[in-house]
């Protein structure tokens, strides 16, 4: 099942069960909501979660693009990615978790095809405020999935106060067939989460109920795509096909750069296809950094790798792929005036560290100084240093 199936099964479903389409999808978020970027579905709808009627009714569903930089450190390995993409379903004060538990399952049994036998879940167990979420344990039983009660990671918030509530996760087992999933935490990929979204967290920490509980659910359509495909990394599935098949010719890296290098361009097109430009603040400091740890990782072993030799038809993959309609031109002209900017910061960096006053071990009034006075990073500054 390929991508574009995925998604068209995904969509149908809920189209099926009165759920209308939001269309757009941009990573930037609206002017309201104050992160940079938008991490989730639930984003663009966060007024109408808070009660704002919707113009398409209470029964939504999307195809949101997001970026995280939480899990940063992590690319490289065979699930996370920069920019990725979020299939969203939500309930605005109309049916409740239990039937969104019951269609989750639906979906994942009979339009995607996993045996039940490959499937296992998590429930909200209860804390000192709130009890367990005996509702979903007892719906997951009566469906025949196992069924282990967790703390708080099972408990989803939208931030240190607003709307919050328990979160039931699906998990699917990815081991070899034929093998016992039972001592093999790490075959198991979390797939789809739940939430219900019933409380209010404020300012003192206490909980009021929601005069009108949601239920919000997503899923990464990347992680998805690589368990439906029978694949053991997200780099494997065919939205990194054209990428892994023109890069690694291109450019001779060891694997964990190769995905590096593939999702941060990749991440970095798609920002630059929204309108974002490199900068040293804010949204254009997030491009900006990811262009550069392309680079730096580029550079480590040969300073003459050039994004230039970037194919185009790998920009225009990933533009195509995100709905986007700006031209690859600009996208690469972005991309080669920052390689630019970033190749003579390195050569004044180099100079101003190769004096004496910064040989020995950089206290934090001198990196203060690099970075107010020429304009080192202290990421920058650490990797200059670094033999």
């Amino acid at each position: 099942m390929n991508t574009d199936r995925i998604v068209r099964t995904f969509t149908d479903y809920f189209r099926e069960h009165g759920h209308e389409l939001v269309t757009g999808g941009t990573l930037l978020p609206p002017p309201c909501d104050p992160v940079l970027f938008t991490t989730s579905g639930i984003h663009p709808l966060t007024p109408h979660l808070e009660g704002r009627p919707h113009p398409l009714g209470r029964r939504l569903l999307s195809v949101q693009r997001c970026l995280r930089t939480t899990d940063l450190d992590e690319v490289g390995d065979r699930t996370h990615l920069t920019v990725f993409e979020m299939l969203g379903s939500w309930s605005l004060g109309d049916y409740g978790h239990s039937q969104s538990l019951r269609w989750g399952y639906a979906l994942l049994r009979d339009g995607f095809g996993i045996p039940p036998e490959r499937m296992y879940v998590t429930v909200f167990g209860g804390d000192d405020q709130v009890g367990s979420d005996d509702e979903s344990s007892g719906t997951w039983r009566e469906l025949g999935l196992p069924v282990e009660l967790a703390g708080d990671e099972n408990w989803w918030s939208h931030g240190p106060v607003g709307l919050c509530g328990p979160d039931s996760e699906i998990f699917v087992w990815t081991g070899a067939p034929g093998t016992p999933p039972q001592g093999s935490p790490t075959t198991w990929v979390e797939v789809w989460n739940h939430v219900s979204m019933r409380y209010r967290r404020l300012e003192d920490g206490s909980l009021r109920l929601l005069q009108q509980p949601n239920v919000d659910t997503g899923m990464g359509l990347e992680r998805l795509a690589t368990i439906l495909q029978g694949h053991d990394s997200v780099y494997d599935s065919d939205l990194f096909e054209p990428w892994m098949r023109l890069l690694p010719p291109l450019w001779n890296l060891d694997e964990w750069s190769t995905r590096l290098v593939c999702d941060h361009l990749r991440s970095g097109i798609a920002v630059i296809g929204d309108g974002v430009r490199p900068s040293n603040t804010g949204r254009g400091y997030v491009l900006r950094r990811l262009i550069r740890r392309v680079l730096t990782t580029l550079w480590r072993d040969d300073p003459s790798r050039t994004l230039s030799d970037l194919p185009a038809d790998l920009v225009r993959h990933t533009l195509d792929h995100f709905r986007q309609t700006g031209g690859t031109d600009l996208v690469r002209e972005t991309l080669l005036d920052e390689e630019r900017r970033f190749g003579t910061l390195l050569e004044r960096g180099r100079r101003v560290l190769d004096k004496p006053q910064f040989k020995g071990l950089l206290s934090d009034e001198d990196y203060r100084y690099l970075h107010d006075t020429h304009g080192l990073p202290r990421d920058l500054v650490t990797t200059l240093r670094t033999p």
